[in-house]
């Protein structure tokens, strides 16, 4: 495939390079061939970008009505639905997905702008009753500047579940996308400015995490943060945003159960429990990566996902394969070295999903694995592996299907399936998760549903009106006047 021009930061509405004038090679996993470069930025870029932002928002960003700046949104997710199959095939090459989930990225990516460009004029405040001859109003005012560090496996998506949310209450953004797969928001930042958005009022910034993600987070121009990414990595930005008492939102990691008790329909369950991790190979924070089955059915489901998992095509994304290649070789190196961890614990291979017989072999290929017998304290029982591997575990009863589904440091989705209502909801109940699917697994859910996590999984809450209110703080205005 065709090499593309090197990209551009996009600052104050012009694009630039990095002020270092270094690059970064973009890799496409499915060859591990470049065919692009990034900016490589770093503080004197964040600061620039920064700077554009307060502009804006002190300037015709902030002087916007609701109603205008949801116009903004709405044009721009008419301007995505446009690009779509340019989009969705940049997405695919960049990120390794499968061309049909690239095409669903791009649809979700526009819906948020939707969404949140119809929400921007329904966000109000409250009056408080108080002291006789006093009027007191509580409004939600946006926090000014926001920093959005966005992750490599769904950057469309996560960019417009994030900077619309920012946007549609007034904010004016930064954006760090990742330097592993960048390509669709910053295209899609382009398309912003011909929807009418103000320059400055949207700033990419590419880069390494080291330097320009850790520039973003620390900068004392920086109003909030949100963050989705790494357990490890959401602790350094909280940390570094604190020192400026900057308030941050973190979607970090997950190891969400997949529960099946005996009455469950197995028919409608087991095809949503293989996509649940194979869908984009597996790196997805709310990937169902633990399959908890009740023992009476245990041998028969693990039979029938055997099944399903030898017949799963892996392979270039441009080919719609079931299951893409990891992100890099960095990624795949890690995974597969899990995975022969788990084997050398004592964890047995159920199934593995094939190759396709034309995917490159320099490309960044990990098919579906299915385990079982692993020891509940091993890392791939109790840590993200971010790969296409999932693990089956028995169980008796509703308490021991709580007490493993809550084994483990995080807390971001859950399903149980189940024909009992009333199991259900106690098992809704007693699972510490964010979002809890009955009979139904959305990894993550619709746009309309609100999304983040317990636990080690993080905090704050991005999507639906929670996240657009999240990127607001409360003004008290007190009136005396007799």
């Amino acid at each position: 495939m065709k090499s593309l021009p090197a990209q551009l930061n996009l600052i104050n509405g012009e694009s630039v390079a990095a002020a270092s004038g270094l690059t970064i090679d973009v890799i496409d996993p499915a060859d591990g061939g470049v065919f692009t470069t990034l900016p490589r930025s770093d503080r004197r870029d964040v600061d620039a970008a920064v700077m554009a932002a307060r502009a804006a928002f002190h300037g015709l960003w902030g002087r916007m009505t609701a109603t205008e700046r949801g116009r903004v949104l709405s044009r721009l997710a008419t301007l995505i639905t446009e690009h779509h199959a340019e989009l969705a095939e940049l997405e695919s090459r960049d990120a390794g997905k499968p061309i049909q989930q690239a095409r669903v990225d791009i649809t979700a990516c526009a819906r948020y702008f939707e969404y949140y460009g119809g929400a921007a004029d329904k966000l109000h405040g409250e009056t408080i009753p108080y002291a006789a001859g006093s009027t007191v109003m509580a409004l939600r005012v946006p926090h000014g500047v926001t920093g959005h560090i966005i992750p490599w496996n769904y950057p469309a998506q996560i960019f417009g579940r994030s900077v619309g949310g920012a946007l549609a209450a007034g904010n004016a953004c930064v954006v760090k996308p990742a330097e592993d797969a960048c390509l669709t928001p910053l295209r899609i930042a382009t398309l912003a400015l011909q929807a009418g958005l103000p320059p400055g009022a949207l700033n990419m910034v590419c880069g390494l995490g080291v330097e320009a993600g850790a520039a973003l987070a620390a900068h004392s121009g920086i109003n909030h943060i949100s963050f989705t990414g790494s357990t490890g990595t959401g602790t350094a930005v909280a940390q570094a945003a604190a020192v400026n008492h900057v308030p941050v939102t973190l979607e970090l990691g997950g190891k969400s159960p997949q529960i099946l008790f005996a009455d469950a329909d197995l028919d409608t369950a087991l095809p949503v429990v293989v996509n649940a991790i194979i869908q984009n190979a597996g790196q997805t924070c709310s990937a169902g990566s633990r399959v908890l089955i009740e023992r009476g059915i245990y041998a028969d489901v693990l039979a029938r996902l055997k099944l399903r998992f030898e017949s799963l095509r892996t392979g270039p994304g441009a080919a719609a394969p079931d299951c893409g290649p990891l992100i890099s070789r960095k990624q795949l190196d890690r995974v597969e070295g899990k995975a022969a961890s788990a084997r050398e614990a004592g964890a047995r291979v159920v199934a593995c999903a094939q190759l396709m017989a034309d995917a490159p072999r320099t490309g960044f290929y990990f098919p579906p694995l299915l385990l079982s017998d692993l020891p509940l304290s091993h890392e791939v029982a109790q840590d993200e592996v971010f790969g296409p591997v999932l693990a089956a575990f028995a169980f008796d009863g509703e308490d021991e299907a709580a007490t493993l589904a809550n084994g483990t440091p995080y807390g971001l989705t859950a399903s149980v399936w189940t024909r009992d209502g009333s199991r259900a909801l106690r098992m809704a109940h007693r699972i510490d998760a964010g979002q809890v699917f009955i009979n139904n697994y959305g990894a993550g859910g619709g746009i309309e549903l609100p999304f983040g996590g317990m636990k080690h999984s993080g905090y704050g809450r991005e999507k639906a009106l929670e996240g657009l209110k999240s990127f607001t703080t409360i003004k008290t205005i007190a009136i005396s006047h007799g």
